[in-house]
């Protein structure tokens, strides 16, 4: 052992009452901040956790006492290996921010995880992380961006994430105005569509109330464990889904019944969207590498300024042209935007 460098060993927990996700997010919280520790791996199964450390073990079994998970150590013993792996990775289909949004999401919940590099003009990625190089390069295949794996050299200790109350405490208060925004546009628009006629701004109206439900979701997952994350945004992308198929089908009902939208009513209420949804994405574009359930938020958001500006462009045709199809072919685009949403979202695993 090098001189200087503090031996490390490995040490097994029995926490028995830790049984899903939110015990470990505790756990993790407790031994965050603890020197010496470089390493957790959990096996709720069999209610086990395993720290790499320097020190003495008792003193991590005194961050898990207060718990009152009846955490007790089992065994000490000297640890084979602390250090980590440096991985890069060529991505050639990642070349803007939303597929580097992509991958965070799709490795929030991957166990050692230490931190993440992206180098969007070269395509790659670099990862310091703890077990098998096969099990990122699995998370990152269904992505369909054509990931490879270009080289891994061992590397230093990976550190442990540490707990961040005053970012989680920002970040609420990011999605309560967001929230906010959503529930009172999604009102608004549903009832002006439904008086002007128009599929374009239910569609819209109905994307914000999804867009409440997705900020909704990601409020509770604030500082929540990863996998409940993963489960929040998935849930989101459902409900996306469901309602962009239920504006697809009021698009099909007006397409064959007749309507006849008003483009005053469609320009100017588009143009008080596009300035709520602008706001929105303000608000989430510097919090988006929070955790998925915020990258999700800014994916939905970004599809709003989209359909925003297809609400308005179609207010402008139907004026100019007297005739009711710029709406709903707008009206049928959002929702194969709002779909194409959903979907990115339920592809993470």
């Amino acid at each position: 052992m090098p001189p200087g460098r503090a031996e490390a060993f490995s040490s097994v927990f029995a926490i028995p009452k830790m049984d899903c996700p939110s015990e470990e997010n505790l756990v993790r919280m407790a031994l965050a901040g603890t020197e010496g520790v470089t390493a957790l791996e959990f096996d709720l199964a069999t209610r086990r956790l395993t720290v790499t450390h320097s020190g003495e073990a008792e003193r991590i079994e005194a961050k898990l006492r207060p718990l009152n998970l009846d955490a007790a150590l089992i065994e000490t013993a000297a640890a084979k290996s602390t250090v980590g792996t440096l991985t890069r990775f060529s991505i050639p289909k990642m070349d803007c921010p939303s597929e580097e949004n992509l991958i965070r999401m799709a490795l929030a919940d991957q166990a050692g995880i230490g931190t993440l590099s992206f180098d969007l003009r070269k395509h790659e990625l670099s990862v310091i992380h703890m077990g098998p190089t096969e099990d990122i390069l699995g998370k990152l295949a269904p992505l369909n961006l054509n990931a490879e794996l270009i080289d891994s050299v061992p590397q230093g200790n990976v550190p442990l994430a540490r707990p961040d109350p005053e970012g989680d405490a920002s970040e609420a208060r990011t999605l309560k105005v967001m929230l906010a925004i959503n529930g009172t546009m999604f009102v608004f628009e549903m009832l002006v569509g439904l008086i002007a006629q128009s599929t374009g701004l239910i569609a819209d109206s109905l994307d914000m109330f999804a867009d409440a439900a997705v900020y909704g979701l990601a409020l509770y997952a604030v500082g929540r464990a990863a996998g409940m994350k993963i489960r929040a945004a998935h849930f989101a992308g459902w409900l996306q889904m469901l309602l962009a198929l239920g504006a697809l089908g009021e698009v099909l009902r007006r397409a064959v019944f007749g309507s006849e939208p008003q483009s005053s009513l469609m320009i100017g209420v588009g143009l008080i969207a596009l300035v709520a949804n602008m706001t929105c994405l303000v608000l989430i574009a510097r919090k988006r590498d929070r955790g998925v359930h915020m990258t999700a938020s800014y994916i939905f958001s970004a599809n709003d300024v989209i359909a925003n500006l297809g609400v308005v462009a179609a207010g402008l045709l139907v004026a100019w042209t007297g005739s009711p199809y710029p709406d709903l072919v707008i009206g049928s685009i959002i929702g194969l935007v709002v779909l194409s949403g959903a979907r990115r979202i339920l592809m993470l695993r």
